[in-house]
């Protein structure tokens, strides 16, 4: 698929990215202080989460072209954790020259555009339209950097598939998986019934998988909150709490016995973005198994995606800029694909013969870069996501914990996060 097609499914998915703007908080640019003299040596810190594929060897590439930087990466073991120290710190002073923000929490910072230093006029354009909408104040202010998107296909350990007696190659587990969520679970409790064990290694990868294919969850651009009495998110949490938790591992992602299971066999499939490519194999670097069927329940839907975003009180917001804008551009962020999987959002990627052509060895010799673009173009729908989503989300998903747990039943979960709905 070419770029001008990837735009165009781009400005469909976008209009409810675009949406999200009606609640942007205080805008424009500000003082850009801290800008230090040409030449002079600088230690540039960046801050991310998960894997964005900037290795060392990464890294020092720009060391190379620019001897007096030295860059610092301090890396958050997932988004949740960034985003506590963002918000504890935006304004205060404290934050890394360049700090990653997630698309769960990007309206929450949008709030706050004007502590931004913006993304200089030049580089509009270089993005899928609705990655830098949603990423654009009021005022016309662009605050971040887009690096990722995240197309859903479906990991699978065909090893595991073979011993259960289901189809083990990518073509026959496309064709296994080929419909809705409710074939997903009937696929799911095929292989509980001949394995003895979960195929899903997480309940809530499932709730995120099935609100990333509803266009309004909680809220609307409106103000008003929809959260408990919209019948998708109600149908959501049933089909998760009575279909995906018999079938799951863990009821949660990123703990340790979650990324300690990479190295067994508690779980065959994950909801797979590009950027959890990278995450399996960091986790299981030597398992032999691993396989992306291009399918997704439903269709298609997006999982995650990251800017980079710089402090305007930053000590070195020019140098920043400059690295920001290095990292960003289409040919790094190739290379970031062909590190971890994270595919890029940048237009002019998708004619890179090293993204269309690429070929992962550790998933058995997948067309990663033509699965994600295949996987993106199948996005119709991306969720608009108020300033309030990620405390909606985050609520939803400790009822299912409380479900997986048996610490409360499934009604009782359900009227907890009500009352705590109303509470917010």
């Amino acid at each position: 698929m070419n770029a001008r097609a990837l735009r165009r499914v781009g400005l469909i998915a976008g209009v409810a990215a675009t949406s999200a703007l009606v609640l942007a908080g205080c805008a424009g640019g500000g003082d850009q202080g801290g800008t230090g003299a040409e030449g002079e040596k600088v230690t540039l810190t960046i801050a991310t989460f998960n894997n964005f594929g900037y290795t060392d060897e990464f890294l020092q590439k720009y060391e190379d072209e620019n001897p007096n930087v030295t860059i610092v990466h301090n890396k958050a073991a997932e988004s949740g954790d960034a985003r506590k120290n963002f918000f504890q710190k935006l304004g205060k002073g404290g934050l890394a020259d360049i700090e990653a923000v997630e698309v769960d929490w990007l309206s929450e910072a949008m709030q706050y555009s004007d502590l931004l230093a913006p993304v200089p006029d030049d580089l509009k354009g270089r993005w899928l339209d609705w990655k830098e909408k949603a990423a654009t104040d009021p005022e016309g202010n662009l605050i971040g950097y887009g690096t990722d998107i995240g197309p859903q296909a479906i990991c699978y350990r065909s090893d595991l598939f073979e011993a259960a007696g289901l189809p083990s190659e990518p073509a026959e587990v496309e064709a296994l998986f080929d419909g809705d969520w409710s074939n997903y679970f009937d696929v799911a409790d095929q292989y509980r019934e001949a394995s003895g064990k979960a195929m899903i290694d997480s309940a809530n990868s499932v709730l995120q998988g099935i609100v990333n294919q509803i266009e309004y969850t909680y809220d609307k651009p409106d103000g008003s909150v929809i959260a408990t009495s919209n019948p998708e998110i109600a149908d959501a949490y049933k089909s998760v709490v009575e279909r995906a938790v018999p079938n799951s591992a863990y009821s949660a992602q990123w703990g340790d016995d979650w990324i300690a299971s990479f190295q067994g066999d508690d779980f065959a499939t994950v909801l797979c973005p590009g950027w959890m490519q990278g995450i399996i194999s960091g986790y299981a670097p030597d398992q032999k198994n691993w396989k992306i069927a291009n399918t997704f329940p439903g269709g298609g839907g997006n999982w995650g995606g990251s800017y980079l975003t710089i402090p305007a009180n930053g000590k070195n917001v020019k140098e920043a800029q400059k690295l920001a804008d290095w990292l960003s551009a289409p040919e790094q962020q190739v290379e970031a694909f062909v590190n971890v999987g994270a595919f890029p959002s940048q237009v002019d990627a998708y004619e890179n013969a090293d993204l269309t052509a690429y070929v992962n060895d550790y998933y058995n010799g997948a067309k990663t870069g033509e699965i994600g673009a295949d996987r993106a173009e199948a996005v119709t729908v991306l969720p608009f996501k108020s300033a309030d989503y990620f405390k909606y989300h985050d609520a939803l998903q400790n009822a299912v914990n409380r479900v997986f747990d048996k610490s409360e039943s499934e009604d009782a979960a359900w009227k907890t996060w009500v009352s705590e709905v109303e509470a917010f």
